[in-house]
């Protein structure tokens, strides 16, 4: 379904076309927040909406109703408390109203996705790149949006996020990418210019952390972490409901974290350290090291689950260091709930017993029990998160 009558922009006027690396303002009107809590938590009811926002019944309805003649939000019925009085019409978003795509870039492909408007994956598409340069990177990008569009069958997106593994200003320069060898390139520009669709650039973590606080095992949750394992390691923290991002995001500073006095050396001469004992690249050759031949990291898991005792060794090392990063994590934020996430995490599912057993051997028997949740191994969570930041645009920055 698509938003008939007036767009949102035309509700929104002051809105800027793509939200920062922090996609949401310190300071919001009371329309943002309104279509933030129902994106978030609906469907909600009225006055669960009205109470949340400080609003009166009046103002919550001089608000709610132009999104509802547009179709963007939408009541749905719901029988009053044992089934007597007056139906509750909860408010909720219209899911198919709009369609956004989100592009994880890599060194060597981008890997992208067609979404709902919570993030809900239509279609999927992945092209190799030839090239690091930013021409072809753009025309690959616009390649993958021509091919969701054609899958998913409806008008254009409504925007585009795009995530990299590196720093990101403004939600559109690329300070630094070192999987593309980039420093300073107008990514979200080149993007712009070339597709006429508004366009926000993230950091990799930063955007699924973001979508998993929206849309996925963090929503309705204000604090909690994430740690992602993939190619390398990612870190992400959200406090207040809010994500914590500085100057420094983007760096990989979570990627270095000491674990293993006597783990192997990562690439940048760091002994143990979490990309050490945690990234595909560093348990592949951890095992392909004891068996004396290479192997992916499906090799790895099939090896492990067999019982293999070097890959099920590796695995059970792996799964200990990370418990002592979900201790460190947990000890110095305070937060109760740790989120696994990305396309490496499969190994925890082999090696819960040492995991647990490293958490509680670095935390204070009488400190709280930490929540593990465990998102699926698959690297399509990348594309999910810069498909969320792309719909973050329609409350990120409204005034």
């Amino acid at each position: 379904m698509s938003v008939t009558g007036s767009t949102l922009e035309e509700h929104w006027p002051d809105q800027p076309r793509a939200a920062g690396s922090a996609p949401e303002p310190e300071e919001s009107s009371p329309r943002h927040e309104l279509v933030r809590e129902v994106l978030i938590h609906g469907p909600i009811t009225r006055g669960t909406l009205a109470r949340k926002l400080g609003l009166s019944a009046a103002s919550l309805t001089r608000l709610s109703k132009p999104l509802l003649e547009d179709g963007f939000l939408i009541e749905t019925a719901e029988p009053g408390a044992g089934g007597v009085g007056r139906p509750v019409r909860p408010l909720d978003v219209q899911v198919d109203a709009q369609w956004h795509i989100g592009v994880k870039l890599t060194g060597r492909q981008a890997f992208g996705v067609a979404t709902d408007l919570r993030a809900s994956v239509l279609a999927e598409d992945v092209i190799d790149l030839k090239s690091s340069s930013l021409e072809h990177v753009v025309e690959a990008v616009s390649e993958l949006m021509t091919r969701l569009a054609l899958s998913v069958g409806t008008k254009e997106p409504s925007a585009l996020g795009v995530s990299v593994g590196g720093q990101v200003r403004g939600s559109r320069l690329v300070a630094r990418a070192p999987f593309l060898g980039w420093r300073n390139v107008d990514l979200g520009g080149a993007l712009e210019r070339k597709l006429g669709l508004a366009v926000v650039v993230a950091n990799d973590v930063v955007a699924l952390t973001e979508a998993e606080h929206w849309f996925g095992l963090g929503r309705g949750l204000d604090n909690f972490a994430v740690i992602t394992t993939g190619a390398g390691v990612g870190y992400g923290l959200v406090m207040r409901g809010r994500q914590m991002v500085t100057g420094d995001t983007g760096l990989g500073l979570g990627g270095h974290f000491p674990l293993d006095a006597s783990g192997p050396v990562c690439l940048e001469g760091h002994k143990g350290c979490s990309t050490a004992m945690l990234s595909i690249p560093s348990i592949c050759g951890m095992v392909a090291d004891g068996l004396g031949r290479e192997v992916s990291y499906d090799d790895v898991m099939a090896l492990a689950g067999a019982g293999d005792p070097v890959a099920l060794s590796v695995v059970q090392t792996s799964g200990q260091a990370l418990g002592r990063m979900i201790a460190a994590v947990a000890n110095l934020t305070m937060v109760d709930t740790v989120i696994l996430a990305g396309e490496g995490i499969g190994f925890v599912s082999l090696a819960e017993a040492s995991l647990d057993e490293a958490l509680r051997s670095d935390r204070d028997p009488e400190a709280s029990a930490v929540r593990i949740l465990v998102g699926d191994p698959d690297f399509g969570v990348w594309a999910r998160g810069a498909a969320a930041v792309a719909i973050q645009t329609l409350v990120g920055r409204i005034k």
